[in-house]
């Protein structure tokens, strides 16, 4: 029997939601520990190298979550494919972080923390919940807040910003009511 989409959505929505998260989490944790104790070259290559695996990262936690983003044996779902269509969307967000950072290497902690951070509007979209959107415009704002205020600190304060939005985004996914909606 083929599910309706909104059949899709509300299953879809009735999901965890914290491998993804948990693995941002800790890679940019790592790349602001590693931007503490390391020149700028090699804070860059952490942002580059780290952000890049996140996605791996998430599909690894996921085994451990009860996620399992590779179990062949779930029914398709359509707002899989469109959560994953995002996933690309911020990967192709490098094709704007480039340019910047060949002429200002020090605005790839700001592209890259707010280009990437635009796939939780979607995700707001579908789970029908307001998280996504706290998680987009927290961050962005908390992003150039740091960007302004702490220049000297990028590769160390804005790592740290993103965690603290990963925390709290991972606080209020956790503890998350569903109904049949997807909703609170």
């Amino acid at each position: 029997m083929k599910r309706t989409l909104e059949e899709q959505r509300i299953e879809f929505s009735n999901k965890k939601f914290i491998a993804t998260p948990l693995a941002g989490l800790i890679v940019w944790t790592i790349i602001g520990g590693i931007s503490i104790f390391s020149s700028d070259y090699i804070a860059v290559w952490s942002i580059f190298i780290g952000t890049g695996s996140i996605v791996y990262l998430g599909i690894f936690l996921s085994k451990f979550t009860g996620e399992d983003f590779l179990d062949k044996s779930k029914p398709k779902n359509e707002f899989d494919t469109l959560f994953y269509f995002t996933v690309g969307q911020a990967v192709f967000v490098y094709s704007i972080a480039i340019p910047f950072f060949i002429a200002d290497y020090s605005s790839l902690p700001l592209t890259v923390g707010i280009l990437t951070g635009l796939m939780w509007l979607p995700f707001s979209w579908i789970i029908n919940h307001w998280v996504g959107i706290f998680h987009s415009l927290t961050r962005t704002l908390l992003i150039l807040l740091l960007w302004y205020l702490l220049p000297e600190y990028r590769f160390v304060s804005i790592p740290f910003g993103i965690v603290l939005i990963y925390t709290i985004t991972l606080i209020v996914l956790r503890n998350r009511k569903t109904n049949k909606y997807g909703n609170q």
